[in-house]
């Protein structure tokens, strides 16, 4: 009966997380990440750029780059600015355009992806000047505040126009997913105007995309005059949820809670780095994107790959490498010759089914306890300012030790990472040393069968 139940529960989760991780707004979510993952590296190599003094505290050293690469840390922001200033625009930009791809494959319609596109861009920068009425009629907001300056309703700074940065990704989901879903409306209602077969595809393409166009700019500037009636706008409205959010991910208990959760889904075979990142990506890199301005947020860039998950799920390249060279089994021995080099590089799907830990009862502890326990010792080293913020973002595939000092651009991210490593590790040992003794038993007493059977 225990069992049935049991049976039932796994069931029932893998359909739910299934249903969830196949769903299209998760799916467009998760090509957004993708998206910016190009940008946030060469955002990434020209702001180490201007932090080498910090990175690398040799005597000496400081004086060299202000008299040779120094003179460009200008430069190097401006190149800093086209990519992780436009955040917004990259990240919802291809959530829009990968939603409506997705509809359109998926359900036949005639929609354009890159009609969608260009309808986000519109209604978007309809909600980035901050109005407010004022005797009577909609005013642009003007501020000469050194800390928050605007201009014709268009905060800017050293980054550039403020609201198309980071702090304009959650807006920019909505608005993508407002744009897509009146898109749609208006198509399958055939709200179009359709030109002659005659007509080039790219003339006729334009003409389609005129009253869905038209719709999802009375739309949006209806919710942003209704909003700014009541004395605020969309960016003010979700920064509240949002930031709630992202306060709690930034303390211990909430950034354990995500590393939990991640890994109670895989083993029950689930990609819960897929379906947790869909939630957290938007967070990660809004908060990155303002430690680089002064704030200190720890959950922030890729602290997973960096510093917790080192080698996969699990946190499992020192387990890799003691199945490599210690195992007795000839079973996990073979198994870490093949996931030792992936495992390099935080892949780790031989180890994952091939051990297995999913569905392993006996390796579920560790396979929890060790990213945990790296995970705690990356937070508090982290915030306790013993190891720099992160501030920008490693590919994650990016070997131990290197991605630790490319998300801080310091050495001393190398060392943590290590540290995580090593600290995973160790609660692995225990649990993988029983396990290699049972195998290597049954693997002994199933070969005195044979030869006592020939």
């Amino acid at each position: 009966m225990a069992n049935e139940e049991s049976s039932t529960f796994k069931d029932k989760l893998i359909n739910i997380a299934g249903k969830f991780a196949g769903s299209r707004f998760v799916r467009a979510i998760m090509d957004a990440g993708y998206s910016v993952i190009p940008f946030s590296i060469i955002g990434a190599i020209f702001l180490i750029l201007t932090v080498l003094p910090q990175a690398f505290p040799i005597p000496g050293f400081a004086a060299l780059y202000a008299h040779s690469l120094g003179r460009f840390t200008n430069l190097f922001q401006v190149i800093y600015n086209a990519t992780m200033g436009i955040l917004a625009l990259v990240f919802a930009g291809q959530f829009t355009f990968s939603y409506t791809k997705i509809y359109q494959q998926e359900e036949k319609l005639a929609l354009v992806p890159i009609n969608a596109l260009f309808m986000f861009m519109m209604a978007f920068f309809i909600t980035v000047p901050q109005l407010i009425w004022k005797s009577g009629t909609i005013q642009f907001q003007q501020s000469l505040n050194p800390n928050n300056i605007i201009g014709a309703g268009i905060a800017v700074s050293t980054s550039g126009i403020t609201r198309i940065a980071s702090v304009g990704i959650f807006t920019g989901l909505v608005v993508g997913w407002i744009t897509v879903q009146i898109y749609r409306f208006t198509v399958k209602h055939n709200w179009q105007i359709k030109m002659p077969d005659s007509v080039p595809a790219g003339v006729s393409n334009s003409f389609s995309s005129l009253i869905p166009g038209l719709c999802v700019a009375v739309v949006i500037a209806a919710i942003n005059l209704a909003l700014v009636f009541a004395g605020t706008d969309i960016f003010k409205l979700l920064f509240i949820p949002f930031s709630f959010i992202s306060d709690i991910t930034n303390t211990w208990w909430g950034f354990l809670i995500i590393i939990f959760l991640i890994h109670f889904l895989w083993w029950f075979g689930v990609h819960g780095s897929t379906i947790m990142s869909s939630f957290y990506t938007p967070i990660v890199l809004a908060n990155m994107a303002a430690n680089v301005k002064g704030a200190n947020n720890f959950f922030a860039g890729d602290p997973l790959n960096g510093f917790v998950i080192i080698g996969g799920a699990g946190a499992t390249l020192g387990l890799a490498i003691w199945l490599a060279t210690c195992a007795k089994s000839v079973q996990l021995k073979e198994i870490g010759k093949v996931e030792v080099v992936p495992a390099i590089f935080n892949i780790n799907e031989p180890i994952l089914f091939g051990l297995p830990i999913v569905y392993n009862v006996d390796l579920m502890i560790p396979f929890i306890a060790a990213p945990l326990a790296s995970g705690l010792v990356s937070y508090f080293a982290i915030t306790l300012k013993l190891v720099p913020k992160i501030i920008t973002q490693q590919p994650w595939p990016t070997p131990v030790g290197l991605s630790g000092f490319i998300g801080t651009a310091s050495w001393k991210g190398a060392v943590l990472s290590i540290v995580c490593a090593i600290v995973a590790f160790l609660v692995w040992y225990p649990f993988i040393k029983r396990y290699d003794k049972r195998l290597l038993k049954q693997e002994q007493e199933a070969g005195g069968s044979a030869e006592s059977a020939a």
